[in-house]
This record gives C-alpha cells, sequence and structure tokens, in this order.
C-alpha cells in the first residue's frame, strides 16, 4: 500500500508586495489554521516521518508550525525543489520518479493548484475546493509509486481548517454560545 498525504500550505500573507511568490511568509491566519489543523492531520494516523515541502516560505513555515504544534511526534522534512509547481502533472512525476521506493508513505507540502488537480485526476472523488491548509490522503494498493496513475488511488480522508475552526475557538475561550 502506498499513502500521500497531502498539505496545502497555510494562507500566505501578501502585506509586503515586493517579495518574491516564493518568499511570502503565512499570514496569521494561516499560522493559526496550522494549529488548529496539526491535531486533526495527526488524528488521522499520519506518518510524518517522510515529509518534501516546496522550498516555498510559505509551504516551509506551514510544516514547522505543524511539527510546533506536535512536539511528540517525531518529524523529517526535505525541502525539495521540484515542489515549487503549481502543476498535477509535474507532482505526479515528482511522485513516480522521485519518492523512495522504500517508503510507503509520504507527506507532500505544496501548492495549488497542483494539489487540487491531482486529487482529482488520480483520486476515485472530486473535490469541488481544496482551500489552503486542507489535507488529503490518498491511498492506492500498490508496490510501487511508478503505478500512480489516472483513477488509481482512493481519497481516504479530506480536513479542511472550517470544518474545525469554531470548534478550535471555542475551546480557546474566544467564543460563548
Amino acid at each position: 500500500m502506498k499513502t500521500l498525504h497531502l498539505i496545502r500550505h497555510a494562507k500566505s500573507s501578501w502585506k509586503d508586495a515586493s517579495l518574491a511568490d516564493i518568499d511570502r511568509p503565512l499570514a496569521p491566519k494561516g499560522i493559526r489554521a496550522c494549529a488548529v489543523m496539526a491535531p486533526e492531520i495527526a488524528k488521522t494516523g499520519c506518518d510524518f516521518s517522510h515529509v518534501f515541502t516546496s522550498p516555498a516560505a510559505r509551504a516551509r513555515e506551514t510544516i514547522e508550525r505543524i511539527a510546533d504544534s506536535l512536539k511528540t511526534l517525531s518529524f523529517t522534512w526535505t525541502v525539495t525543489e521540484k515542489l515549487y509547481t503549481f502543476s498535477a502533472h509535474d507532482l505526479l512525476e515528482f511522485c513516480r520518479d522521485d519518492l523512495p521506493a522504500d517508503i510507503d508513505q509520504a507527506v507532500i507540502v505544496g501548492h495549488n493548484p497542483a494539489f487540487h488537480d491531482f486529487c482529482n485526476r488520480m483520486g476515485d472523488t472530486t473535490i469541488e475546493k481544496l482551500p489552503t491548509c486542507a489535507y488529503a490522503r490518498l491511498e492506492q494498493n500498490t508496490d510501487s509509486w511508478t503505478d500512480i496513475g489516472p483513477r488509481t488511488m482512493q481519497l481516504t480522508v479530506f480536513l479542511t481548517p472550517k470544518m474545525f475552526i469554531r470548534g478550535f475557538i471555542k475551546n480557546k475561550g474566544l467564543i460563548n454560545e
């Protein structure tokens, strides 16, 4: 069984227009989303042993903040230039050509529209929207990453920050009902 855990980077800041796209950091909303999503992603059984992230500041900061929120879990990540892509085709090539054959699970932190299109092309379900800091798990009963292709994977988990944000804010005492 091969399992891909896709985490779209959290909401980025457009505050400093002079920054190149690759250098944009997370916005405050994105920082909060990481804190909300980290425990929810962990509850799904996501294995963070092999994380591959885009070199974009917002992607690196997303995995750093998720790791900071899950101090009891072991994280290892590799910054991978090929993941600074907005193409599902490039993402598929990375999975087939660059994921180590001896690992069965990989976490990839990256960008839309690559992630949205990848989920919809490779998976068995159509996702209407893959928002920032969303998590999607795709699985395929195979022994090789090279077997991944259109409609060969099953979407087994899909989480978005909106699913949890109200409860998170309520638990922090920021709203009363």
